[in-house]
């Protein structure tokens, strides 16, 4: 029995097959991506041509506004939003954003109104509105590291009949295959639902556990090598790979809620102690701000 497609053959993702939803990537010249997607080809999951488009133009500010609209909505209650100039500065400038873009004429008019396009002059005025967006930007290491800096859906702010299934992870997907990351590091907290969605896109490798330097000291730095292979888990839920055939318990667990427990394993990575890192099944399979199993490499012997 052939196995069935993580993306194409999961109906509760027709959406990525609609012809009024496309990727956009939102990017200066200078920073657009030479052969993107040729570094993960394997991957056959973005069957639409990308909307390109340049921040630096003038005409370009409303879909600029769409997208700082959407961060606002979602990051906003948190106290999280990101302020304009910090759009420009550090995810433009030196970066870029992605993610997926409607038809504005094809938005259910609920989904329009919540995102401020539901006149007719919108309409008129604004073929595409984002509905997700994922901001990443490159570093100085040596390894080719880039950062996920922001990433958030439409999803957050719309009733669940509404909703696109997945379209956060699908969104990071994108932005990660269209520029051929290798290594990318992040930022999230351990109480965060995307805490699942972020272990998925490689092996989750913990760089801070607690972060007192951030805004919010609970706050875990992570970093992944991009495994396509393993994307695809993320949507089966129940087919997950056998990560302990190459990990094995550390001996501790996290308790995402406890300080103690963060900071101790805080401890343990400035004493070199590890890399440690987390099971993104695990993730799945457990409440959010349950303990987690950490993990380290399995020691090779002989």
């Amino acid at each position: 029995m052939t196995a069935s497609h993580p993306i194409h053959d999961n109906p509760r993702l027709a959406w990525l097959k609609d012809d009024n939803i496309r990727p956009y990537v939102f990017v200066r010249p200078e920073n657009a991506i030479h052969h993107p997607g040729s570094l993960h080809h394997e991957l056959d999951w973005f069957r639409h041509a990308p909307i390109l488009k340049n921040p630096l133009e003038m005409d370009q500010v409303k879909f600029a506004d769409r997208i700082l609209t959407l961060e606002t909505k979602a990051f906003g209650p948190s106290g999280m939003a990101m302020p304009r100039w910090v759009f420009y500065d550090c995810a433009i400038v030196p970066g870029f954003v992605a993610g997926f873009a409607a038809r504005t004429a094809s938005l259910p008019m609920q989904t329009r109104e919540i995102l401020d396009v539901g006149t007719d002059q919108a309409v008129r005025d604004e073929e595409w509105t984002p509905l997700s967006l994922f901001i990443i930007i490159p570093t100085m290491s040596d390894k080719g590291e880039w950062v996920a800096h922001n990433l958030c859906s439409v999803n957050s702010i719309l009733p669940k009949e509404l909703q696109y299934h997945g379209i956060g992870f699908v969104s990071k997907a994108f932005g990660l295959w269209h520029a051929n990351v290798r290594t990318c590091c992040g930022m999230t907290q351990w109480t965060s639902p995307s805490v699942r969605l972020h272990a998925h896109y490689g092996d989750f490798e913990v760089l801070t556990a607690y972060t007192p330097v951030h805004s919010y000291a609970h706050t875990l730095t992570y970093r992944v090598e991009v495994d396509t292979r393993i994307w695809g888990e993320f949507f089966r839920k129940k087919e997950a790979r056998d990560f302990g055939h190459h990990y094995e318990p550390a001996g501790f667990d996290v308790h995402p809620t406890r300080e103690d427990s963060l900071i101790s394993f805080q401890r343990r990575l400035e004493a070199q102690e590890g890399p440690f890192y987390i099971d993104g099944a695990q993730t799945l399979q457990k409440q959010i701000g349950e303990p987690l199993t950490v993990y380290r490499r399995k020691r090779i012997k002989g």
